[in-house]
């Protein structure tokens, strides 16, 4: 799979030579941004697997366009690259929740790896909000599932494994999820 890859830098020389080493390396750099703003567009626009993201830019530092990209899930990792080493920025790329922090000046040896650790974490972390998702969306259809049978149960003098199993056969026989059948039988009680 070819990954979607964004750079911004405010320095046109480091942007070419991210470019040169990521394209070499197989990547699709769908976008470059000299500024924090233009990058924040190219998110919007290509949703890209990685954004790779001086901190210091003009109109908006890479750090609040992290916390944007990461806010409204505009691409699967951020990567944040600076001159600067210091605790405080370290410390807001760990609060922001970026994949990868990497100090200039920026190497293929250096980049690569850091490249593709960021982008496997971004996706392990798109697959763990999936997956709880996915949990949530199971409880509430199990929790009106639960409502809906003990409505039967007091309706119908239905006992417990009874009310199930007319809730089942009622999905069986429409098609449709037990969680929509239990959502009808809620709306018919009230």
């Amino acid at each position: 799979m070819k990954y979607k890859i964004v750079i911004a830098d405010d320095e046109p020389i480091t942007r070419l030579n991210m470019y040169e080493i990521l394209v070499g390396a197989g990547y699709d750099v769908v976008g470059e941004a000299g500024d924090g703003f233009d990058a924040l567009d190219l998110c919007r626009d290509h949703h890209p697997d990685l954004a790779l993201l001086d901190i210091k830019m003009p109109l908006i530092d890479g750090l609040k366009v992290a916390q944007l990209i990461k806010e409204e899930q505009l691409a699967g990792s951020v990567l944040l690259l600076t001159a600067y080493s210091g605790k405080e920025f370290v410390d807001q790329a760990k609060e922001i929740g970026v994949e990868g922090y990497l100090v200039k000046p920026i190497s293929e040896d250096s980049l690569l790896p850091m490249v593709e650790v960021a982008i496997a974490k971004g996706r392990e972390m798109d697959q763990m909000r999936a997956d709880i998702s996915r949990a949530k969306d199971e409880l509430e259809g199990r929790k009106l599932i639960e409502r809906a049978k003990g409505i039967l149960m007091a309706q119908e003098k239905l006992s417990e494994d009874a009310a199930y199993k007319k809730i089942r056969k009622i999905s069986m026989d429409k098609g449709r999820p037990m969680k929509d059948i239990a959502k009808v039988i809620l709306l018919n009680s009230g």
